[in-house]
């Protein structure tokens, strides 16, 4: 370079923005964060529709169709195919300002993306109104998790994820938009970072299985085919096709650059470097002036300006130069951990730095596609055919101490050097790509040795490298062992555990550590236990096995927390995702605390539509609230009649639930009929009429119609036919109790008779005969009325006392299925209600004066046909002869016989 050219413009007074005074001023943001420093914003494009440019990836790395394809019927689609560059790679950083060119600005024309775009801004504006706004943004995810499940058949599953995805972006845009609005709420922040990294991990799934699912439908001697070859990309493309464990590492690098390319998006500043389009254009500077000037410098620089200048004079760069450098290193090295090679190139040319693009070109395989090809015309050659002399330079410079850590870090990667690049890691992401990036340049460069195309520069690398066996869980193994405390941390956090087992394939690993976090003492955030469900019924429709126990538990878990958010519309949908007894008893669980009446036809709806047993899950809710009393059946002496109780008007309440649905007719009779049971032996007669009143009166109608419209010829089934038999008996004892109380009721009330004072005068005297006349009216007519409700009492007790065909409470059926504890309950209320019933009717008669009919009771009670007084007890039957023993007297004080007739002279 002639040094006498004219003279450049002084740097220093180039511009006000060059200085660092006025930078600090200005507070400029850097275009790229550090590697793995927080990222406030989540861009809201979609992370499956960018896949970054990687390493050996343009090359090799394959694109497995969709599995909805795979499975459709035809010919078979191939599943290694050339993935297509980024769209970002076409852009010319040289002609245009690169970070516009490259990332849009939120307060300019975003499309879809924006965060600002009305229906977001005015959704945020709504939100800070809650109490908890992330809460309340993200609620809706679950219902719209439930619909797109529903919604998408089995051989479409990974339609279904990328739908989990675009749900959850679009969620996280929404949240961004409220952080930015609201400030940084920790709830808020907290909700939205568990959405990205769930989002994060659905787009893991969806790769690996992708090629997973393909790989287990491909015939096992296909991919075992290798074709001799003297390239290096169609060796590797073989590699790649043949061995899944190095493409699915290559998906795992692809995943994490992805991740990283999105957080990159996030920052919309334009990069800004003190030298525009001269590499080192200070130092240039002040190396003419000196030269003009002939003066020497306190300060020694290079003398010289090609690349290696610096490292070898061991002389330093001008200060902003040296600025310069360390965060253009910095920002090369972010990009190409985003997998934005090409963008990295781009960038040093345009910062007047080719040759260093041109370092970062060396890793790509040879192929010269004229060896293998008949056409006569030549063709371009692929790749760098020293690639092994330029692999072996970037392992040494990585190894530089003097060189900065960045540079260093950007050609270990490039080296497969993982120690330096670990250096500039910061967190979990970082550590797995670099990793994974290294596993996969190791296989790559032994399947070439293997093959016998590996450079002799790439076998004087260190024999660590060489010799490496990087597997999958080894990786995982040396991220336990980090020194860094915040990947230690961060291996613990739950989003990242899942991802590890995802990438192991280790389902039974995975499982367990579900398993864990259920019965952990502090809860599971709501968001991580829909994921958790949702990963399992993934797994479940691709046919893996899985642990019943744990995904069970899951499932339940998942359950209680919609039941308990009152996700009324959702629970039935997982319930039928359990085992159809457990989900029977799950669903029954929940119906209990449906209270409303509204709700109730409502959530048997859902039950049908989502295949649960409607008739099983309604039984088991009335026996269960039936049941939780746990009072046995005692003698009417030992217990009072009390009010209704909360406890009683639940088990009234409860029969609903059998009566929606006219098809369970008879079982909404049986269960009635046990509820009654255990009411008439608590003598709360006003719960036992309440429950009678709820069975519709056509239910014995409907029971033989539905039995007869199934054409069949036969009777009743016994339990349908005793059932019928036993409410009958129930309504006859009812009816004679109600008889009663009537009459109890109108004989307490009999008209009082007036009282006439002595000596009177003429108009008092008037006055009495006519309250006598009014009295002696009123008697009559209450007599007249007793004596028929007399004759009513009579007649409903008898009917319970001489219930026909074979007695109350006694079945016809015998041919049933044996139910001991509604035998024993029916003997049981036999002798605590018959006995008690012959003791009212006893008192009714000799209240009436009728003691001659109450004398013939004792000859019914005591006919061997009906068999009564063997459902009295020797207790019972002395003081029931004691009452009999008055009217015998009364008769006999009447000039009768004891037995109420005439005397024979």
């Amino acid at each position: 370079m002639d040094w006498g050219q004219s003279e450049l413009p002084s740097p220093v007074v180039r511009d006000d923005e060059v200085t660092i005074a006025a930078r600090r001023r200005r507070s400029k943001k850097v275009a790229f964060p550090s590697p793995g420093s927080p990222v406030t914003v989540t861009p809201a494009r979609s992370m499956l529709r960018t896949t970054p440019a990687s390493l050996f990836r343009q090359a090799v790395t394959p694109r497995v169709p969709d599995v909805s394809s795979i499975l459709a019927p035809g010919g078979r689609t191939p599943r290694y195919t050339h993935t297509p560059k980024n769209t970002l790679s076409s852009m010319n950083l040289d002609d245009s300002d690169w970070t516009n060119s490259m990332y849009i600005s939120p307060v300019s024309g975003m499309e879809n993306t924006s965060f600002f775009t009305d229906d977001i801004a005015n959704l945020s504006s709504a939100l800070l109104k809650e109490d908890d706004p992330g809460e309340a943004a993200a609620a809706s995810l679950f219902p719209e998790f439930l619909t797109s499940f529903l919604k998408h058949s089995s051989t479409a599953v990974f339609e279904l994820l990328e739908d989990y995805q675009l749900l959850l972006q679009d969620k996280v845009d929404v949240l961004q938009s409220v952080v930015l609005r609201a400030g940084q709420s920790s709830k808020t922040a907290g909700v939205r970072w568990l959405l990205q990294q769930e989002n994060c991990s659905w787009r893991l799934i969806t790769s690996l299985y992708r090629d997973r699912v393909q790989l287990a439908l491909e015939d096992d001697i296909m991919q075992d085919m290798v074709v001799p070859s003297e390239s290096e990309k169609v060796v590797v493309e073989q590699l790649f096709q043949r061995d899944a464990t190095i493409r699915q590492s290559q998906l795992v690098v692809d995943w994490l650059e992805s991740i990283a390319k999105d957080q990159i998006g996030d920052f919309s500043d334009n990069i800004e470097y003190y030298a525009k389009n001269v590499c080192w254009e200070n130092t240039l500077h002040a190396l003419k002036t000196r030269r003009k000037s002939g003066t020497a410098f306190n300060i020694p620089l290079v003398t010289e300006l090609d690349p290696d200048a610096p490292l070898r004079q061991q002389r330093p760069l001008a200060d902003l130069d040296r600025e310069d450098d360390a965060r253009l290193l910095k920002n090369l090295f972010t990009l190409i951990r985003a997998g934005m090679t090409e963008e990295a190139q781009r960038l040093c040319k345009r910062c007047g730095q080719a040759w260093r693009a041109a370092t970062l070109e060396g890793w790509k395989l040879y192929h010269d596609p004229n060896m293998t090809s008949v056409s006569v015309e030549l063709q371009p050659v692929e790749g760098n055919p020293q690639r092994g002399i330029w692999k072996a330079c970037c392992w040494r410079m990585a190894e530089e101490d003097q060189l900065n850590r960045y540079e260093r870090a950007i050609y270990a990667g490039l080296s497969g050097n993982l120690k330096p690049l670990l250096a500039v890691c910061e967190s979990w992401e970082d550590c797995v790509w670099a990793h994974f990036r290294v596993m996969v340049d190791s296989l790559v460069e032994k399947d070439l040795m293997s093959s016998g195309m590996a450079h002799q520069e790439v076998e004087t690398l260190p024999r660590e490298y060489l010799e490496a066996n990087w597997t999958m869980e080894k990786v995982f193994e040396e991220l336990q062992a980090s020194e860094l405390k915040r990947v230690l941390e961060e291996t613990k956090e739950h989003y990242h555990v899942i991802q590890k087992f995802v990438i192991l394939g280790d389902l039974d690993g995975l499982l367990e550590e579900f398993s864990d976090w259920l019965t952990a003492s502090k809860p599971l955030p709501s968001h991580l236990l829909r994921f958790m469900t949702h990963l399992l019924l993934f797994y479940r429709s691709l046919g893996l096995t899985l642990k019943e126990e744990v995904s069970v538990d899951v499932l339940k878990a998942y359950v209680s927390l919609l039941i308990r958010d009152q996700q009324t519309d959702l629970v039935a949908s997982y319930v039928s995702q359990l085992p159809a007894e457990l989900a029977t008893v799950q669903y029954a669980a929940f119906l209990e605390t449906v209270g409303q009446p509204e709700l109730r036809p409502h959530c048997l709806q859902l039950a049908t539509d989502a295949g649960l047993d409607v008739a099983a899950v309604t039984k088991l809710v009335v026996e269960t609230v039936r049941e939780q009393d746990d009072t046995e059946f005692t003698h009417h002496s030992q217990t009072l009649e009390m009010g209704t109780t909360k406890e009683d008007l639940r088990k009234i309440d409860v029969i609903d639930w059998l009566l929606f649905d006219p098809a369970h007719r008879a079982e909404s009779l049986k269960q009635s009929n046990a509820i009654m049971r255990k009411f008439l032996a608590l003598q709360k007669h006003d719960a036992a009429k309440a429950v009678f009143s709820k069975v519709p009166e056509d239910s014995m109608r409907e029971i033989y119609c539905q039995w007869s419209g199934v054409g069949q010829a036969t009777p009743l089934p016994a339990e349908d036919e005793n059932a019928i038999r036993e409410h009958l008996c129930i309504r006859a004892y009812l009816e004679a109790h109600e008889a009663f109380t009537e009459w109890f009721s109108h004989s307490s009330s009999a008209p009082q008779k007036p009282a006439h004072a002595p000596e009177a005068k003429f108009t008092e005297r008037v006055a009495n005969e006519m309250r006598e006349k009014e009295y002696q009216a009123a008697l009559s007519a209450w007599s007249g009325s007793l004596d028929v409700l007399t004759e009513d009492v009579k007649e409903r007790i008898y009917n319970v006392l001489l219930f026909v065909n074979g007695g109350w409470m006694i079945d016809n059926r015998q041919d049933s299925e044996p139910d001991s504890e509604r035998s024993h309950q029916m003997a049981t209320l036999r002798s605590l209600c018959l006995p008690r019933l012959s003791f009212l009717l006893l008192s009714v008669l000799q209240n009436s004066s009728r003691h001659q009919e109450a004398l013939r009771l004792a000859d019914i009670i005591s006919c061997d046909q009906h068999r009564l007084h063997k459902v009295f007890s020797k207790e019972a039957l002395r003081r029931f002869l004691q009452k009999l023993r008055e009217s015998s007297l009364a008769l006999l004080d009447r000039g009768l016989d004891p037995l109420g007739y005439e005397l024979q002279p």
